[in-house]
């Protein structure tokens, strides 16, 4: 059965993405997934996985801020599913913490990118700092698994034409979202569902957090529904494919 939509709530989320991006402070457009797709040829590098989203209707699921106390059962669920993910991971008291579920997490074939090392708003903090906590978050990632992330969110979606140049530098791409449920908001994982599902479209990127008591139940109802709406979950890098997302951009 098809999901129930609510356009009203699927407009006002957009709109309240919209002024947040315009806030901001980066001149640089946010270029959509489709639209890498279609500027891309077949020889551009990017990898399928198992399907085609030019022609499959894909969506990424994402979690931000991990590893923590529930990202073993995350993991767990999203191996029963058989559903990648992209992880945008934390260093301080996340990565450095929790390195067996980073490990795990590349060997299942989830997606592993950059959160930065302690969180700050990088539109806040100087040159050497944004390169610093990117940086060092990669490092460690590639300690650990023997890769480099290519992805990187910046904490709380704030970013400027200062992080830009450092991301272009470091090779990473910026990834924003298209769905959120604010689950720092709440503990209800119904409500989480909810909040997903009405603003689930095609090539969407949903923003969810690993670390949050109430999100990790909400996932095997997302998962459920939207896979019976015809959904096929994709990292955020195969969203793109045959396209590659250039350093320093910002998608979503």
């Amino acid at each position: 059965m098809p999901l129930s939509r609510k356009p009203s709530t699927a407009v006002a989320a957009a709109a309240t993405l919209a002024l947040a991006l315009a806030l901001t402070g980066c001149s640089a457009e946010r270029i959509s997934p489709e639209s890498v797709r279609d500027a891309a040829d077949e020889k551009a590098g990017g990898a399928f996985g198992s399907v085609d989203c030019r022609d499959a209707k894909c969506i990424a699921l994402t979690f931000d801020a991990g590893p923590g106390p529930y990202t073993a059962e995350l993991l767990d669920i999203l191996a029963a599913e058989e559903v990648p993910a992209t992880l945008f991971l934390l260093g301080k008291k996340h990565i450095d913490t929790y390195p067996e579920l980073v490990v795990r997490a590349a060997e299942e074939g989830h997606e592993l990118a950059n959160h930065t090392w302690t969180h700050p708003r990088l539109t806040e903090v100087d040159r050497d700092e944004v390169r610093d906590q990117l940086l060092r978050t990669n490092e460690a990632i590639e300690e650990l698994t023997g890769q480099t992330p290519t992805l990187m969110r910046p904490p709380q979606g704030r970013t400027d034409d200062t992080v830009a140049e450092v991301c272009e530098e470091l090779g990473l791409a910026q990834i924003l979202w298209s769905v959120t449920a604010k689950d720092y908001q709440t503990t209800d994982s119904d409500l989480i569902t909810e909040r997903v599902l009405d603003q689930a479209d095609r090539d969407g990127i949903i923003l969810l957090h690993d670390i949050y008591e109430g999100t990790v139940p909400a996932v095997p109802g997302i998962i459920d529904a939207l896979k019976a709406d015809g959904y096929t979950f994709v990292t955020v890098s195969q969203l793109m494919a045959p396209g590659v997302p250039e350093p320093g951009k910002v998608y979503r």
